[in-house]
């Protein structure tokens, strides 16, 4: 999976061509291969049941891909929750604040997402364009980073880049489905070893766990909170203002401040039952 080229700094929605990445061999389609294009940095592979982890951190960004098998539950279940952002909500803890900005085309729109970092690190958040499709049964949802000139980084936060994130969903029948999930991130700073390996033992596998339990109760939860309501299903139903292309440039990273918290220690904290490391 490879960010968008561009010739230069403007933003572009991704087109069908990008969507068949699926058929690249880097993507882990296979769960037992060891992704091909490991750099130098700090490796870490966990793997247990159903989910299996690999995680990447060099100096410049970090790879994480990831793989659950989530039984009982509908590939467009699993769609219709990684798109809701109201049931985003209840479920993701990580989050700090989350919200559509605007739309580009009737299967793209630009968002923002806050996320809270392990402690003492700064937390992040993000602006992307994010793009999806339907594949027969199966489905995909991608994103990188834009600028957005009413959106700048905030005093508060670091503001990371997506260098380009992938969900996969493959059915694997009427009521059973596999999540593949790649994020390639430039964190904007120098980060210690110790959050890489709490990325892959504890963060990483809670966070495919909660998306698997989010999808379990949403069915139900959905009954109750505007059932009809999916506009990433029904673009007419599509309240978002529109996003010309022009308004949005390619976010570089280096653009950005970048500071460095190699030397930070983590702080000790009680981990709750479903934050047990992956074996």
């Amino acid at each position: 999976m490879y960010p968008p080229r561009h010739t230069d700094s403007a933003a572009n929605v991704p087109l069908d061509p990008v969507f068949s990445v699926t058929s690249e061999p880097n993507w882990p389609l296979d769960p037992t291969r060891e992704p091909r294009r490991w750099r130098s940095g700090v490796h870490t592979h966990t793997h247990t049941g159903c989910l299996q982890i690999w995680c990447e951190a060099a100096l410049t960004f970090h790879f994480t891909s990831m793989r659950i098998v989530c039984k009982d539950v509908t590939a467009e279940t699993l769609y219709d929750v990684l798109h809701d952002t109201s049931y985003r909500k209840k479920w993701d803890t990580n989050m700090i604040d989350t919200f559509d900005i605007g739309r580009l085309t009737v299967n793209a729109d630009v968002g923002y997402y806050s996320w809270r970092c392990p402690s003492p690190l700064k937390n992040r958040d993000f602006v992307t364009m994010r793009s999806w499709l339907p594949l027969g049964s199966d489905y995909m949802i991608i994103n990188y980073s834009v600028k957005h000139p009413q959106f700048p980084p905030k005093k508060d936060y670091v503001r990371a880049v997506s260098l380009l994130t992938g969900y996969l969903i493959q059915s694997n029948g009427a009521n059973c489905c596999t999540l593949y999930y790649l994020t390639q991130v430039d964190p904007r700073g120098s980060l210690p070893k110790w959050v890489v390996n709490k990325v892959s033992q504890f963060v990483a596998p809670k966070a495919m766990r909660k998306i698997y339990k989010a999808c379990l109760k949403y069915p139900e939860w959905k009954r109750k909170h505007n059932p009809n309501l999916k506009p990433w299903m029904y673009p007419e139903q599509n309240t978002l203002p529109c996003i010309s292309l022009s308004e949005l440039t390619l976010q570089r990273a280096d653009s950005l401040e970048n500071i460095d918290e190699s030397g930070l220690s983590e702080e000790k904290a009680q981990h709750s039952d479903d934050e047990e490391p992956a074996s």
